[in-house]
């Protein structure tokens, strides 16, 4: 993580703080009181959630929107949490569903990822040389080469290091369907990679 990411996440992380003080005196704070777990906690996933969002919205605008708002419904929501499951995996629900939501309003959830993706084509390349940013500009391109669904299962299993089983509860499909995603999007970034 770089310095410069850091300090957006330590920001963003302060900014969060803020506005949870502000809800724990309004009527949010009988709510959150019976979660099980702590606001420590919850912010504690600002970084990974942050990480996702910006992988789905390819927006830091947009991604930051995103989890600032999962944040305010998870503490929303707080009395929903069971308590003993993975609040990662809790927390990154409310932000594809949250994501999801928004895209539709737009228009049909399909159309809007398969812009992303084709947006990925003509992003421009970082200023910053050096074979560590190349390699990731060529992971980010190949990425954006597999269909939504492919890609966002090798996120959630290979950059976010989430189980078959929370990842499949999070894209609500059985953990089956999930590791044949998770199998075909491997296969297809091999071959991708091997092409070029």
């Amino acid at each position: 993580m770089t310095i410069d990411t850091q300090d957006r996440n330590d920001d963003m992380t302060d900014r969060l703080q803020e506005g949870v003080s502000v809800l724990t005196r309004d009527k949010l704070e009988h709510r959150s009181a019976t979660a099980s777990f702590s606001r420590t906690d919850l912010l504690k996933q600002v970084p990974a959630l942050r990480a996702f969002a910006r992988l789905l919205a390819r927006d830091a605008t947009l991604a930051d929107d995103l989890v600032q708002e999962t944040i305010l419904r998870a503490l929303a929501k707080a009395g929903q949490f069971t308590q003993g499951t993975n609040l990662k995996a809790w927390t990154f629900s409310i932000l594809r569903n949250l994501f999801l939501e928004q895209a539709r309003r737009k228009q049909k959830e399909r159309e809007v990822l398969d812009h992303y993706a084709s947006d990925a084509q003509t992003q421009p390349a970082n200023r910053q040389n050096g074979p560590d940013r190349e390699t990731i500009r060529d992971l980010d391109y190949y990425l954006w080469q597999l269909s939504p669904l492919l890609r966002e299962a090798l996120i959630l299993i290979g950059a976010q290091e989430m189980t078959y089983e929370e990842a499949a509860c999070i894209c609500e499909v059985s953990v089956g369907t999930m590791k044949t995603r998770v199998s075909r999007a491997r296969a297809e970034l091999q071959a991708l990679t091997q092409d070029h």
